[in-house]
């Protein structure tokens, strides 16, 4: 009986508790995940989207849709098994927006969430302390402002946090230590300023930690030796200072230790030769002094070390020569002293050495001739002395070979030949003597070879003649005897050549490269070119020509007296009657032959560049353009200017008008647009007098494969800040303001310091404030506005299309074509020097690439092929003035 109560009672408690299950409300995950996508769908709206985004996929949901539809169709939507939308992933989606209206509260589910390379701005909400389930958040390579939010802090289950890339200001907050869980925080390439938090030693998971480039100051704090687990640390770029701490060595697991670009000071810690997984280690460009540690020998792993721009002492520990993995050394601009370690042979790995600008006495070892993957090994400024060892031959990958500003005596070894690959070579400032060896025309890849400031001796092999890449070419300050060999004719034209201060004689070839080389101080040279005297054969041809021509003078003169007397009654007449119909001028406006613009005499001047330029003869010409010829012409030794020779047909008719177009530009003062000197009208020849700028031409140095390398990223960022400098002013500053209307890569003139100076205004049209300003399409195919085709009206946002076009070309090293009208379609993450810049020079740095970044995303803007969405180009050049300061 009791048993059949008990069973009673125990169903009826099951009964209840069934009951009580049917009854109890069941959570609506259909509910809670379409009140998330709607969420998802307000802030969509919120955004600026690019054309055929897949974006499009997220569409308004009807109210019987399934919920599973965002989890299964929508781009960058992963959900969890509750349908909760768990991953978002909008990566490089060229998406435009702030987080002002994404919903975290409703988005609580989250666990990743990646912007990586859009185009976000504004700051990163507080509220993101909502997600707390998330355990990767990547908002890098976008424009977020503002601070980092302490609130982040909250968010205890992050692994992976990336902020880099942006315009995020103020510190670094102590509340990222609470993230117990972080392996990866990278916060590089901000403008983050103060001290590095304490509270970051405590991240006993941290793998990886990136601050460089920042404004971050204060000392490194010996705490972060605790991070036991850290395989890189990045601190470079920054305005650190103090000594490194030696408790760094405590990272026993770390690869990759970069403390370069601060104001680091004493010496470096010999601890460091602890860390036997290095394979990187910078600590250059600090203010560190000592010596270098011993026990760097025991980096067996390490392939990159670079100690250059500091102020260490001591000699070279042969140590060193165990580093076998070691592939690039760079110890330049130190006061190291002593010799150089023979035990250097030992490493095979070797590819870049620099020890250039130091203190470092003795021979070359012939051990360096084992070194048989070295490419670039330079070695100028120091004291070396001795002879080039012969077993420098051996290493046949040389591509740099700089030697320079030591004490080197001897011959130039033989050897040399083997080195097919090299490209530059400079023995330059050195006791080097004897002959140059005929070997010298193996290097057929050199284009530039430096023996000047040496005692070489002979005559110049004619070997010289395979070097067909050849742009510079300095043998000055020898003792070379002999003639110039006429295989120097058979040079490329444009090669920078320089013989002078030797003991050479004979006549100078006939070679249009010779009228700009410079061979003075050769009393023996002989010839019609600028800094020599005349060949005995010239100055007889030139007394028979006398003779010739005094004899038809006895001819002529008689006849031509009778035709000028005739021609003089006739001018005399038709003078006399227009005086009648006509007022009296001035003479000098009257007959219209000179215009004086400058200080100088208009007719003086012409005369003398007639002279300079031996009648505009095509030795003297260093450019052509759809306007004019350019020559160049010294007036005086050291008043050199360029002379734009005008065609016929572009020579103004209105000579007032064109004179007050001439006398405004040549008001203009702006550091980045050649000076207009004057302009000089004659019934023979009409041209423009500009200053003389030694680089020439961008146009001719980037389709060069050679002079574009010396174009290294910096500089064509501040060849694109000039150009845009220059026009701002123009547009701006200029009353009235002046269009440009061909800017062109080869209108763009470079200095001697490949500043950008704007050139060429024979299509300029100075605007009329109350004018409409039509024209004649004026400029150069390939950079031309596409509304001038159609509407025929020149505009300021003109030359904002060309200049897009120009700074495009600066990065990419030719003109970009077809990629102009692709632009609109490409994301900001396929717009990066990797893909797009020029290959001829290697790729950028860390701290260089943001600002090429900013050149090709303010090109993209200039392209856009509505003129009335283009930035104005003061627009630009101030955005350029700010982020690259």
């Amino acid at each position: 009986m009791a048993k059949q109560i008990m069973s009673s009672s125990n169903l009826l408690f099951f009964s209840l508790a069934l009951l009580l299950i049917i009854l109890s409300p069941i959570p609506n995950f259909a509910s809670a995940s379409l009140e998330e996508a709607n969420a998802l769908l307000k802030w969509k709206a919120s955004l600026e989207i690019p054309k055929n985004s897949l974006l499009s996929s997220w569409i308004p949901l009807p109210l019987n849709s399934s919920a599973s539809v965002p989890c299964t169709s929508w781009f960058g939507v992963v959900c969890n098994a509750d349908g909760g939308i768990q991953k978002l992933n909008l990566t490089s989606s060229g998406l435009k927006g702030t987080l002002h209206r994404f919903s975290f509260s409703l988005l609580r589910n989250l666990t990743h969430f990646d912007l990586n390379l859009n185009h976000f701005f504004g700051p990163i909400p507080p509220a993101i302390r909502h997600l707390s389930k998330l355990i990767h958040l990547d908002f890098s390579q976008n424009k977020f402002s503002g601070v980092i939010p302490p609130e982040i802090g909250n968010l205890d289950q992050l692994t992976i946090l990336y902020l880099y890339s942006n315009n995020i200001s103020g510190s670094i907050p102590s509340s990222l230590g609470n993230l117990k869980y972080l392996s990866e925080l990278s916060i590089s390439y901000n403008q983050l300023s103060g001290s590095i938090p304490l509270s970051l030693a405590k991240l006993s998971n941290l793998q990886i930690l990136y601050l460089g480039v920042n404004r971050l100051s204060g000392p490194i704090p010996i705490e972060l030796g605790n991070l036991k687990s850290l395989t890189d640390l990045e601190v470079s770029d920054n305005k650190l200072n103090g000594s490194i701490p030696s408790s760094l060595a405590n990272l026993s697991n770390i690869q990759w230790l970069n403390l370069g670009g601060n104001k680091l000071s004493g010496p470096i810690p010999s601890e460091l030769g602890k860390l036997k997984s290095l394979t990187l280690l910078s600590v250059s460009r600090n203010q560190l002094s000592g010596f270098i540690p011993s026990s760097f020998g025991d980096l067996a792993s390490l392939n990159l070390l670079y100690m250059y721009d500091n102020e260490l002492a001591g000699p070279i520990p042969t140590e060193l020569g165990k580093l076998k993995s070691l592939n690039d050394f760079k110890v330049n601009n130190n006061q190291i002293s002593g010799s150089l370690p023979p035990e250097f042979g030992n490493l095979t790995q070797l590819q870049r050495l620099n020890m250039s600008s130091n203190h470092l006495v003795g021979e070359i070892p012939k051990e360096f001739g084992k070194m048989k993957s070295m490419l670039y090994l330079y070695m100028a400024g120091n004291q070396l002395s001795g002879v080039i060892p012969l077993e420098l031959g051996f290493c046949e990958l040389f591509e740099v070979l700089d030697l320079s500003k030591n004490r080197l005596n001897g011959s130039i070894p033989k050897s040399i030949g083997k080195w097919a690959h090299i490209h530059y070579l400079n023995f330059s400032n050195n006791k080097l003597s004897e002959k140059i060896p005929s070997e010298i025309g193996k290097l057929v890849q050199l284009t530039e070879l430096d023996l000047s400031q040496n005692f070489l001796t002979k005559e110049i092999p004619s070997e010289v003649q395979s070097l067909q890449s050849l742009q510079k070419l300095d043998l000055s300050h020898n003792r070379l005897s002999g003639s110039i060999p006429d295989a120097f004719t058979n040079f490329p034209r444009g090669i920078d050549i320089n013989l002078s201060y030797n003991e050479l004689s004979g006549p100078v070839p006939n070679w249009a490269n010779f009228v700009n080389a410079s061979i003075e101080s050769n009393s023996d040279l002989c010839g019609n070119v600028t800094g020599v005297k005349l060949c005995p054969s010239q100055i007889m041809k030139k007394k028979n020509g006398s003779f010739h021509h005094k004899l038809i003078l006895v001819i002529m003169l008689p006849i031509f007296g009778v035709v000028l007397l005739g021609v003089f009654t006739y001018c005399l007449t038709s003078y006399q009657q227009q005086k009648k119909k006509s007022p009296q001028k001035p003479l000098d406006e009257e007959s219209g032959d000179y215009f004086s613009i400058t200080s100088f005499d208009g007719k003086v001047v012409y005369v003398d560049i007639l002279k300079a330029t031996n009648g505009f003869d095509e030795a003297y010409c260093i450019g052509t353009g759809g306007y004019g010829v350019v020559y160049k012409a010294e007036l005086q030794p050291n008043n050199v200017v360029a002379v734009k020779k005008l065609h016929p047909s572009s020579e103004n008719v209105d000579h007032n008008g064109f004179l007050n177009e001439v006398r405004a530009l040549t008001n203009i003062r702006h550091r980045n647009i050649v000076k207009l000197y004057g302009y000089c009208s004659h019934v023979c020849h009409s041209f423009l007098i500009y200053e003389y700028l030694e680089k020439g031409s961008l146009g001719s140095i980037l389709r060069s494969d050679v002079l574009a390398k010396e174009l290294d990223w910096l500089k064509r960022v501040n060849i694109v800040k000039g150009i845009a400098n220059g026009l701002a002013y123009m547009h701006n500053d200029c009353s009235p303001p002046i269009i440009h209307r061909d800017v062109s890569i080869a209108n763009i003139l470079l200095d001697s310091d490949y500043e950008a100076h704007i050139s060429d205004f024979g299509t300029s049209k100075l605007l009329k404030l109350d004018s409409s300003n039509w024209t004649a399409i004026a400029g150069t195919y390939g950079y031309i506005a596409p509304e001038l085709a159609y509407t025929m009206v020149a505009t300021e946002k003109c030359d904002v299309y060309s200049f897009g076009v120009v700074a495009l070309e600066v990065i990419i090293g030719k003109h970009p074509g077809d990629l102009i009208t692709s632009l609109p379609t490409l994301s900001d993450d396929y717009l990066v020097a990797a893909n797009v810049g020029d290959s001829r020079i290697p790729p950028p740095s860390s701290q260089v690439e943001k600002q090429v970044k900013l050149v090709l995303s303010l090109s993209r803007a200039c392209l856009n092929s509505n003129p009335h969405e283009r930035p104005t180009i003061q627009q630009v050049s101030n955005q350029l003035m700010k982020d690259l300061l």
